[in-house]
């Protein structure tokens, strides 16, 4: 059986961070959110976070609040790897999917990070989608909780915080992993 090891956590939490110690270590990783933008992609629309996120609730309106861990589950199961990492939960649906699928072998690490701190980052990182003001990011918070992130935030079997520096979260990554 595959164990597998998901973040869930608010934009530029650390989720993404904590992926690539995974992937690092030589962990495959699903990022539920490339999920998304291949579907972005798929309907030929712009990478933006306006289309990424009417995408993303599109697919969750018209296939369930669980639409997108549907699409993850073959992708799981097509790495066939004894080890999995998934970013990027959104919703409780999610997590009882992946939890009916994956059973005691799924955990759901939350990652937890204060606004101002995020915001810095998501500065930082640069990435198409991301947000230019701290209101947008306020925004982004407010539709992500609407997909039902802090209820999912909230039944995850651990909490990290990650508010320290980047060396210091990425040694609790790994200690988790081991």
């Amino acid at each position: 059986m595959t164990k597998i090891l998901a973040f869930v956590g608010m934009p530029a939490s650390g989720k993404s961070e904590a992926a690539s110690v995974l992937r690092q270590k030589g962990v495959t990783v699903i990022n539920m959110g490339d999920v998304i933008r291949e579907e972005v992609v798929r309907r030929g629309l712009e990478p933006t976070d306006a289309n990424t996120g009417g995408v993303g609730t599109d697919l969750r309106e018209k296939e369930g609040r669980n639409a997108v861990a549907k699409r993850c589950i073959p992708k799981i199961r097509e790495a066939n790897e004894d080890f999995i990492g998934i970013d990027g939960v959104r919703s409780v649906p999610e997590v009882e999917l992946f939890k009916e699928a994956f059973g005691d072998d799924f955990t759901l690490v939350s990652v937890d990070s204060p606004l101002e701190i995020r915001f810095a980052r998501v500065l930082a990182r640069k990435r198409s989608d991301d947000m230019q003001d701290i209101s947008a990011l306020k925004a982004r918070d407010e539709r992500e909780l609407g997909w039902g992130m802090g209820e999912a935030m909230e039944v995850a079997d651990l909490v990290i915080d990650n508010n320290g520096t980047l060396e210091e979260f990425n040694d609790k990554i790994t200690a988790l992993m081991e």
